[in-house]
């Protein structure tokens, strides 16, 4: 029993090894990325065709009840951005704020598929509670940066078209 703690605890300590330097990497990469990759959506990135809207996420999903309990990782890396810095209801400040959410969501895409190199030394269990982890850490993250580029964007074209306040709808969480 003894013998086998030892090889355990090198399993564990693999993955949470393997999870911090895949996270470095994969948040190193999104911080490098140019601005003018994020200006835009990508296939990833853009809106769902079955009708994705932040109040669909405030509804489905309670995001205001929980957004506050996730982290900010954007200073992470020198120049990186925490995006409760980005408060100010300037155009140029919400857009900067948009293309954060941008790169926030492909980190956060790119960091879920580690769970998959697990399997070159975990036994199908260990697999499967690292996909449990990687989704579970990842998927409100994704979620939330979804919400609150939809959200901006929608007050951005409120903006664009002169209809509307240029305060963004009150948070009540």
């Amino acid at each position: 029993m003894e013998g086998q703690a030892v090889p355990d605890a090198l399993v564990v300590l693999a993955c949470a090894g393997g999870w911090l330097l895949w996270s470095l990497l994969v948040g190193y990469l999104g911080h490098r990325l140019p601005a003018a990759l994020l200006r835009q959506d990508s296939w990833l990135t853009r809106p769902r065709p079955w009708g994705e809207s932040a109040r669909s996420y405030e509804r489905r999903l309670q995001i205001r009840r929980w957004k506050a309990w996730l982290p900010d990782a954007g200073d992470t890396f020198a120049g990186g951005l925490r995006k409760d810095t980005l408060v100010s209801r300037d155009r140029a400040d919400l857009e900067q704020l948009v293309l954060e959410t941008r790169r926030a969501e492909l980190v956060h895409l790119g960091l879920w598929p580690f769970w998959i190199v697990t399997a070159l030394w975990l036994p199908p269990l260990g697999v499967a509670l690292n996909l449990l982890f990687a989704t579970l850490f990842n998927l409100p993250c994704l979620w939330l940066q979804r919400f609150n580029r939809l959200r901006l964007e929608a007050i951005l074209q409120r903006r664009a078209r002169g209809d509307g306040t240029s305060q963004p709808p009150p948070d009540r969480g």
